[in-house]
């Protein structure tokens, strides 16, 4: 259903803090155009957070309109709140994603009762295809492969984008869940190691600003292609690396100004990126080959 290089998007601001809609529109349209497989908008790394109910459906639907059905839109509809999500979802279905990308719930740190009833109540409210996002260390909580399990059984729960950088999970949920559920990885330094232990791709921060790379990549290795697969990863790596030296999607949104994608603007509490960050996110980037 989705599988190779997918990317997080990042959601573009006017330098006084505004969305800036025809940026984000472009942005979509170049990475359909540089080969990426799949569109995230309003996850972690559009900074979903800080946006409003009425920015969060604008995004998702300027998305949908500039894929143009070329590509499929993930839109992130996830929250603490069952309620929220299930409204969330309900616009993603309404505006024309073609799934839902939900997180486990953060700061209530509910049980694994509590995820599977949440996740459940989204999958019956709302008849769209569910990617569970499981990330541990933004919402502290871990849903377990036999909650999966039991979710994966939900007609309109298809996978998981994992970010818990445990390569022995890919492996225990497809014996779980069946080699139909759709696993992809949440976190770019695992998307190869992530598919040779069973998964089918990657949602990704640095393919903000290497999206052709990242396809060739995902490419090689459907191709049998392992070297130069590996290739391409080993020159990205310090790019990832530079992705993460602050919380993201500062450092991705500085790369993306880079390239005159975007504002390097985050919204608070998330602060102007460190100088000697900057430095090292330009060095990543010149390395790689992304900046002349």
């Amino acid at each position: 259903m989705f599988k190779g290089s997918l990317v997080a998007l990042i959601t573009p601001f006017t330098p006084d803090g505004a969305l800036d809609e025809k940026a984000f529109g472009d942005f979509v349209a170049w990475q359909v155009s540089e080969g990426t497989q799949g569109l995230i908008p309003v996850g972690t790394t559009g900074e979903s957070p800080t946006l409003s109910h009425d920015e969060h459906h604008r995004v998702v639907a300027i998305c949908v309109e500039a894929a143009a059905g070329r590509v499929p839109v993930i839109a992130g509809t996830g929250s603490n709140s069952t309620e929220e999500a299930i409204s969330l979802t309900r616009h993603a279905k309404q505006a024309g994603a073609d799934a839902a990308l939900v997180v486990t719930p953060y700061y209530n740190k509910p049980t694994q009762e509590g995820l599977y009833l949440h996740f459940a109540a989204i999958a019956d409210a709302v008849d769209l295809p569910v990617i569970i996002y499981n990330i541990p260390p933004r919402s502290v909580v871990d849903m377990t492969v036999e909650t999966m399990a039991r979710l994966a059984r939900h007609p309109n729960i298809v996978g998981v984008k994992d970010a818990t950088a445990n390569l022995t999970r890919p492996l225990h949920t497809k014996s779980a869940c069946g080699p139909d559920f759709c696993q992809l990885s949440g976190e770019d330094h695992t998307a190869l190691a992530f598919r040779a232990a069973g998964g089918v791709g990657c949602i990704s921060v640095t393919a903000n600003i290497a999206p052709r790379a990242l396809r060739e990549m995902h490419d090689a290795w459907e191709d049998a292609r392992i070297a130069d697969a590996i290739a391409i990863q080993d020159r990205l790596t310090p790019v990832h690396d530079a992705m993460f030296c602050e919380t993201s999607p500062g450092p991705v949104k500085y790369a993306a100004s880079l390239l005159g994608r975007s504002t390097e603007h985050c919204r608070l509490p998330l602060a102007p990126v460190a100088a000697a960050h900057k430095d090292r996110v330009r060095a990543a980037m010149t390395q790689a080959g992304l900046l002349n």
